[in-house]
């Protein structure tokens, strides 16, 4: 017993003589309070850095001693996932849903038949009026996709998409919509698609993280945080936020006076303390420590090259619209994404607000594709001309769709029943369409494509049975498709 104490003892002050003078402490410190978990980020260790897999690293659920079978469960053609999330819900009539019997009957009645009994945010006891835009769409490539012309860089680029225009979702408000779009449940606590899929299948990166998030874009419709938690999954899936300019993280330097050889010496003199400590109380969260002190460790090696681009050719900066420094951009962060994939990071996600229109959605979605279609484009095509676009699955879309129907006369309200989103690359059938919805733009009128069967073939190209994938906690197996979700075989390759 007074042996216990006097280790215990021994164990804080070491911590408090040490640990506020070490950058990569301090690191590791912000690392876990972006969760609001400061021992979270790491409950596993890993015996294989780039194999993962349940079947050779995790437990199924905290403590159970049980290994659940090794992921992946099927050859994949998805390695890692680049999602470019418009956050507010971007109006598929002004982006890849072209209908001309809206602008045929602009400003007339909707047929109440299509109406009746839906819930909407905003327009439920309003006059329900056809709204047409007038932004003018193009059939491009050989598989004649219709593309809006505010996006001129992705027209091009229409034969690598597969463009789904039936998307459905449960909510019909900003919060619980993302969080719905995001872990398959509307509540907030679920984990993140980027946390089941570090879970699922490791980390393919020893000195980044597994699940980055970068945002830009204007003030507007706040994001949860909720989006990219890795709920009641261990803290090591966490979505880590890294900044789009200046260094996209804090306290990457040493402290002065500080070497890089004193600062390994003493986080392994933590480490090993550490590890005293969890073998005399098998505390998981003592892993997360060890995890999270060395990777905050190699970041600051790995980061700052990173966000270095003066390697870049200047024919790729020009491709993304960027010089050598990220500025904060959305090009800038698509260009740190390709970065990011190259270097093994399993899920990055581009979170790009101001897609919320409810008054002038014209000029608001041509003043938000000028800002992203630039992005967009360069990363598919740099991510093709340099081999990975056949592995690396990217995916364009929102929370929810917008209404057929005028708010105030120049916006859409949220809809739950119809919506677009696109991707590539990965296994996907590039030059499709899936989905057609009715003459109106409503609702689905032939494959509505549900968020739980998006998260379902998302999971399937990256190698997972999406009812494979699960976690035992309070007693249930929780995945992320929830009871639902089927794979929709007609957008893969």
């Amino acid at each position: 017993m007074h042996r216990r104490i006097a280790l215990d003892v021994t164990r804080r002050h070491f911590f408090s003589r040490t640990a506020h003078g070490i950058g990569g402490a301090a690191l590791a410190g912000l690392l876990g309070s972006l969760n609001g978990q400061s021992d979270a980020w790491a409950a596993e260790t890993t015996t294989s850095g780039a194999s993962g897999g349940i079947g050779s690293r995790d437990s199924i659920g905290s403590g159970s001693g049980q290994t659940g079978p090794g992921f992946p469960n099927h050859p994949p053609t998805a390695k890692r996932v680049i999602y470019l999330y418009m956050s507010g819900g971007p109006s598929q009539f002004e982006t890849f849903d072209d209908k001309p019997m809206l602008r045929e009957l602009n400003g007339k009645p909707i047929p109440k038949s299509l109406t009746a009994g839906v819930k909407l945010a905003f327009l439920q006891y309003e006059a329900l009026k056809c709204f047409g835009t007038d932004v003018g769409f193009k059939k491009c490539g050989q598989s004649g996709q219709a593309i809006s012309n505010l996006l001129p860089n992705l027209q091009p680029l229409a034969d690598e998409l597969c463009v789904v225009r039936t998307l459905q979702t449960d909510q019909v408000n900003h919060d619980p919509a993302h969080t719905f779009m995001n872990t398959g449940f509307s509540l907030a606590g679920r984990p993140s698609m980027g946390s089941w899929l570090s879970y699922g299948l490791g980390s393919e990166s020893a000195n980044l993280p597994d699940f980055v998030v970068m945002r830009s874009g204007p003030l507007g419709q706040p994001i949860p945080t909720t989006a990219w938690h890795n709920g009641f999954l261990p803290g090591k899936h966490q979505g880590v936020e890294f900044y789009g300019s200046q260094q996209p993280l804090n306290y990457l330097g040493s402290p002065a006076g500080v070497s890089q050889s004193t600062q390994r010496q003493t986080i392994d003199s933590i480490q090993a303390i550490n590890r005293l400590h969890h073998a005399r109380t098998d505390d998981p969260e003592i892993t997360t420590r060890i995890n999270q002190y060395e990777l905050a460790f190699q970041m600051q090696t790995s980061v700052p090259e990173l966000a270095d681009f003066s390697s870049e050719s200047a024919e790729t900066q020009s491709l993304y619209g960027v010089a050598g420094k990220p500025d904060g951009s959305f090009g800038s962060n698509c260009l740190m994404a390709r970065r990011m994939a190259e270097r093994g990071v399993r899920f990055i996600q581009l979170y790009h607000t101001g897609w919320d229109h409810h008054s002038g959605v014209v000029k608001g979605v041509t003043d938000r594709a000028k800002e992203v279609d630039q992005g967009c484009a360069a990363l598919i095509a740099d991510l093709k001309q340099r081999g990975m676009l056949e592995d690396t699955l990217v995916i364009w879309g929102g929370e929810f769709g917008r209404t057929p129907m005028s708010q105030g006369g120049s916006g859409r309200d949220h809809h739950t029943k119809s919506g677009s989103l696109w991707m590539a690359g990965g296994g996907v059938r590039a030059g499709s369409s899936y989905g057609e919805t009715d003459d109106f733009g409503f609702t689905a009128a032939v494959d509505p494509f549900h968020v739980h069967d998006f998260h379902a073939t998302v999971l399937h190209m990256l190698g997972i049975n999406h009812k494979k994938l699960t976690y035992r906690y309070k007693g249930f197996n929780f995945r992320l498709t929830n009871v639902h979700g089927h794979v929709i075989q007609e957008v893969l390759a």
